[in-house]
Formats: structure tokens, C-alpha cells, sequence
């Protein structure tokens, strides 16, 4: 009976041109990103096609859901086919992953409202983007160490870092599709029907990508493994169950990719939401000035990729983590002074002081719209605040107080609505805000930035500094968390942490960070997040992180 030891060697498989490994391998990436802004950018036309025919609370938590969904599934779809990848090989997997995510983006361009198909239209966009969550977590491990394991030892870092360059293009592309098709619809037909042509799109993408995948041949050190019967029977029980690769699954989570999430998030979504929702800049040019700070920042990620090669890839990594937690408050004040100079100036000589009863406020946080914040009072003078982007400190009256507001030296009290109540509430507050409206203009807050104001290469040169932060730490992430663990339990081992880093850590920002701005009234308060898990992970990285860029990744 012939075994392992005395079978003949398994022919050599040709080698597989280098473009063709790194470019297959990245479409998923950006098939990643891409649906992910399309869906940030795109929220609201969503919103009003799908959670309309629903009541309110409903609404409320399926549009969270939809949000959410994808990234909170996303450490389980690395669990279910990291399993898979180091069972059945690399590149099956993660053409099936690409497959599932590529079908989920194009299904919602054709998913019917709620006006068509009632509560069902938000359970099955919801359905969708659990399918993609679960299909993206095992989409970047797959993708990381193929072509990890087919570059040289001494290009991994440079090789690898083009998967993170593509999630920046996957970006791009949705930006540039978007202003394609509002340029050339009317606001009419763009909310009526032109959103989903982005979605559509998304087809040919997938076509072209699939095609490409089709084209390689598996791993050769998965292959390797295959031919010499060493893959694992239980990636899981191997993976986890064991201290010795266990600890590694920690340290990359809480030592490298937490950080890494904070860090790119802050630099790409975070700059755009922060321009565009506090800072009152024109939508279409706040896309302009993010597209072109990414073309900018975009080679950065390979540049920082060869670099890591050359002197390794942990200082890089500190570094990274360092520059962000330490200057983001000061990058944010810049952006500030650079997109609404009016809105600083203000911020500066006529501070807002909001005094009320504090334990009768609540939380400025509202998703989808639907709250009025008109049944307290201090609830009405906040949400004019949050509503101006207007930053405010709190004083504390005592309980039952009727709250106030502080501009320019001119106190406003707002109405008490105890007190009035029905269409005289409604008339009440609205002659409240025109008077405290009136005061904050004339304290200098503008309704919104003015345009010929906007200082825009400012603007570039800082998200492009952030970007190079991120590039720190992603540009050489890939091949670090290759090295990390053994290859028969590569996929599985290295895709968790990667995705609760990515999709908890980092997705959740946007989230975390307008809720925290909404709680306090500050409208910087949002960066504490970012600089508060990125200074975490830069410590654990001093203590725990090893150098890897040395090691040979064929060890099982």
C-alpha cells in the first residue's frame, strides 16, 4: 500500500505570473470597500425606500441592522471559511466568498421597497448584508496569504500590501460611480431610482473577477501540505484550543489589527463624515476632496509595503499607531480652521454654554431621523445645537429646571414642555430656535461652510497624512499576520482577529464616535475613540508584538 512517505512527488505546478496572483487575489478587497461606501454614501436613499412601510421602533432597528449587520457576522464568516481554507485549499474559498459578496452588492440594486413588498424589503436588505459580512470574513484572510505564499521572502510585504491598496481603489471607484450618476440624473431620478445604478454596476466587476480567479491554481504551500497529507483535520481545536497559537490570535487582535481598524477608519470615513455632517461642507465637494486625497495617499500603502521588507514590519506598526493617537486632536482642529474658518472662529470667541437639569437629557444620537427631541427641554436646546454643528458645553441646574442656553453673552430659555403642549409646543419651539438661530449667526456660526472659504489642499494634505498613518500599520499588516501562524491553520487563525480588529473595532466607529458627539456636545469628543484603542494597541504591540518579517511561512 502506497503512504505519504513513498508516493511520488506531486509534479511541480508552473509558476503563476506575479500580476495575475496579486491582482486576482485583491478584487475581493475591493469588492469589499466598495459595497461598504456604497452603502455608507447611500444610506439615506436607502432608508427611503426601505423603511417606510414599517412603524417607527421597527424602522429604527432594522436600519441599525443594516448597518451593523455586516460587520458584526463578519468574525463568524471567518470562523466558517478560515475552517474551509485550511481544509479544502486557499483558492476555492475565497472564490466562493467573492462569489456571495459580489452577488449580495448587485442583489440589493434589484430588491424591491417597501412600497412593493411591504416589511419584507428591510429583512431581505438586512439578509443581504449578512451574507456579504459572512463572505468578507473569509474573503481578506484567503486573499493575504495567497498571495503571501507565492512571493518571494524577502517581497511579502510589498507583494501583499496591493490587496491593502485595492480596499483605497474600491473606495475610489464607489465615489467616482456615485458622482457619475448624480451628475447625470436629476435629484428626482436619483433618489428615485439612480442610487441603485452603483449597486447594478457591481456586476461587471464581479464578472471580470470571477473570471480572473478562475484562471490560478492553489497556494503552492497549501499544495505542498496537500500532496504531503499535513493539513489540518481541525483548524478550529488547533487554531484556538492551543496556547501556543492562541496567544498570537490575541496579540494580532489587541497588538496590530484593533489599532490598524481605528486608524484607517479615522483617516478615510471619519474625515468625510466629520467634513460633511459637522462641519457643514457641500457634500459633492467633500466626495471631490476625499477622492483626491486618496488617488494621493494611494501608493503609499506599497511604498510602506517594500519598506517593511527592508527594515521589518513592527516599527512601522508602532510608529503608525503612535502618530494617530498623538496628533489626531490637532489634525481635526486643522480641518476645522481649513473647511469652516467661520465655525472656528466662533467656536473660539463666543463659546455656547447650554445650562439644564443634565439628568433629564437625553442622548443627541438618532440614525434614521425619527425623534423629535421635543419632549424635554433640554432635549429641544441640544438637538438645535447637534442639528447647527455647534460645539457646547454643559452647566448643571438643579432637577426640574427648564434648560437655557448661553451665545455670544445672551441667554435664551427654551420652552418648558410641561408646560406647552399640542401645536403651541410645536409654535414655541420653533420661535425659540429662530431666536437662538439668530444669535448664533450673529455670534458668527454659519449655517453651513461657505464654499469659497474651504482651503481644499489643506483639507488634501491632511486626510493624506492620515493615510499615511494607516499605511504604517495596513501597508505591511498582511504579510505580519501570514508570518504569525503556522500555514496549516494560516487561514483560519489569522482571519478572526483580522475581522473582529476590522469589523468590530473599526467598523463600529462611525457609530461610536457621532454617538459620543452627540452625548457631550463636543464636537472632537468622537476622536477620543480612535486615539483611546490605538494608544491600547501601541502598548500591547511594545510588550507582545514580535518582528516576523524574517520568518519562513512554509512551516506547518
Amino acid at each position: 500500500m502506497e503512504t505519504a512517505a513513498t508516493a511520488a512527488p506531486a509534479k511541480p505546478v508552473k509558476k503563476q505570473h506575479e500580476a495575475l496572483v496579486i491582482g486576482a487575489s485583491s478584487v475581493g478587497t475591493m469588492f469589499e470597500w466598495y459595497d461598504f461606501f456604497l452603502y455608507g454614501s447611500l444610506i439615506t436613499n436607502i432608508n427611503q425606500h426601505f423603511f417606510t412601510g414599517v412603524n417607527e421602533v421597527t424602522g429604527y432597528i432594522l436600519a441599525l441592522a443594516t448597518f451593523a449587520a455586516g460587520f458584526l457576522v463578519r468574525p463568524f464568516g471567518a470562523l466558517v471559511f478560515g475552517r474551509i481554507g485550511d481544509i479544502v485549499g486557499r483558492k476555492n474559498t475565497f472564490l466562493v466568498t467573492m462569489i456571495i459578496m459580489g452577488a449580495s452588492t448587485f442583489a440589493v440594486g434589484l430588491l424591491p421597497g417597501s412600497a412593493q413588498i411591504g416589511i419584507l424589503a428591510p429583512i431581505l436588505l438586512v439578509s443581504l448584508r449578512v451574507l456579504q459580512g459572512l463572505a468578507i470574513g473569509g474573503e481578506y484572510g484567503g486573499a493575504a496569504i495567497y498571495v503571501a505564499e507565492h512571493a518571494p521572502k524577502n517581497r511579502r510585504g510589498f507583494y501583499t500590501s496591493w490587496i491593502q491598496i485595492t480596499a483605497t481603489i474600491g473606495l475610489l471607484l464607489s465615489l467616482v460611480l456615485i458622482l457619475t450618476v448624480r451628475k447625470t440624473t436629476s435629484p428626482e431620478a436619483f433618489n428615485e431610482w439612480g442610487w441603485r445604478i452603483p449597486f447594478l454596476l457591481s456586476i461587471f466587476l464581479l464578472g471580470i473577477s470571477v473570471w480572473i480567479r478562475l484562471q490560478l491554481q492553489e497556494s503552492p504551500v497549501f499544495q505542498k501540505m496537500k500532496d504531503e497529507q499535513k493539513t489540518s483535520k481541525a483548524p478550529w481545536a488547533e487554531a484556538f484550543g492551543k496556547w501556543s497559537n492562541a496567544k498570537y490570535v490575541i496579540i494580532a487582535l489587541f497588538g496590530l489589527v484593533a489599532g490598524q481598524g481605528v486608524i484607517w477608519y479615522t483617516g478615510t470615513f471619519y474625515s468625510l463624515f466629520f467634513l460633511q455632517n459637522i462641519l457643514k461642507v457641500d457634500g459633492e465637494e467633500v466626495n471631490i476632496i476625499v477622492a483626491i486625497a486618496l488617488v494621493l495617499g494611494t501608493p503609499i500603502y506599497s511604498i510602506i509595503g517594500w519598506l517593511s521588507d527592508k527594515i521589518g514590519r513592527r516599527y512601522l506598526a508602532l510608529g503608525g499607531l503612535a502618530l494617530g493617537a498623538l496628533t489626531y486632536f490637532s489634525l481635526f482642529h486643522m480641518m476645522t480652521e481649513a473647511a469652516n474658518p467661520a465655525l472656528a472662529k466662533a467656536q473660539a470667541t463666543a463659546p455656547v454654554v447650554v445650562m439644564a437639569d443634565t439628568s433629564a437629557c437625553s442622548l443627541q444620537f438618532d440614525p434614521v431621523g425619527k425623534n423629535k427631541f421635543d419632549t424635554l427641554s433640554c432635549d429641544i436646546v441640544k438637538a438645535h445645537l447637534a442639528r447647527a454643528g455647534v460645539s457646547y458645553t454643559t452647566e448643571r441646574l438643579p432637577a426640574g429646571s427648564v434648560a437655557q442656553v448661553t451665545v455670544g453673552g445672551q441667554t435664551f430659555t427654551a420652552p418648558d414642555p410641561r408646560v406647552v403642549t399640542g401645536p403651541e409646543r410645536a409654535t414655541a419651539i420653533a420661535a425659540y430656535q429662530a431666536e437662538a438661530g439668530a444669535a448664533l449667526a450673529t455670534a458668527g456660526y454659519p449655517p453651513k461652510a461657505d464654499t469659497a472659504q474651504v482651503d481644499r489642499w489643506t483639507i488634501i494634505g491632511i486626510i493624506v497624512l492620515t493615510q499615511l498613518f494607516t499605511a504604517m500599520i495596513y501597508g505591511p499588516m498582511a504579510a505580519t499576520l501570514v508570518e504569525l501562524f503556522p500555514a496549516r491553520i494560516r487561514y483560519t487563525s489569522m482571519s478572526l482577529p483580522y475581522h473582529i480588529g476590522n469589523g468590530w473595532f473599526g467598523g463600529m466607529l462611525p457609530t461610536i464616535a457621532f454617538a459620543t458627539v452627540a452625548a457631550t456636545g463636543n464636537i472632537y469628543a468622537g476622536i477620543w475613540y480612535p486615539v483611546i484603542v490605538a494608544g491600547f494597541t501601541f502598548v500591547v504591540a511594545v510588550f507582545f508584538l514580535p518582528e516576523t518579517y524574517k520568518r519562513e511561512i512554509h512551516h506547518t
